[in-house]
């Protein structure tokens, strides 16, 4: 699926918005996202594809996690790290503590749709069964601006 796939990633930011940059190609909201194992190696990463799957669960967090468990064979993705490029909204938030994901790294904030630091603010409910360690705003500017031009492009 990656063609960087088992390599150590280093500036994994730098790939969430590769891929952002590649789903605004395709049409689709520029969020991507990776995940990386414990000790740095890309296990996935995606782009959104709402549009072309036809499937509103298709963000790139959704996509990212599900491709990396499929790679380690494991539901569980204990350990590792989910980069991507907009705070995650409540159901890829939810879907991260259900991977039990152990680092989230996050690009802009989503002050409408974020779902960890913005709306339900999934992770500091009670019932969460999982809270991963979370650092926001990294590259937070450059992540914001793919986001705005995006739009600004689509309103003409």
């Amino acid at each position: 699926m990656d063609e960087q796939a088992g390599q150590i990633v280093r500036f994994p930011m730098a790939l969430a918005l590769e891929q952002a940059r590649a789903a605004s190609v395709r049409g689709e909201v520029p969020v991507g996202a990776a995940v990386l194992a414990p000790d740095g190696t890309l296990l996935a990463s995606a782009g959104n594809q709402i549009q072309a799957l036809h499937d509103a669960s298709a963000h790139a967090e959704l996509l990212a996690m599900r491709a990396a468990a499929a790679r380690i064979g494991s539901p569980r993705l204990a350990g590792c790290t989910l980069v991507a490029s907009l705070e995650p909204c409540p159901m890829c938030a939810g879907a991260a503590s259900h991977f039990r994901i152990a680092r989230l790294v996050f690009g802009a904030y989503d002050a409408k749709g974020g779902g960890v630091e913005h709306g339900p603010r999934l992770f500091a409910q009670p019932g969460c069964l999982h809270r991963p360690i979370v650092s926001g705003g990294v590259r937070e500017a450059e992540s914001a601006a793919l986001l705005r031009e995006f739009f600004e492009n689509r309103r003409g």
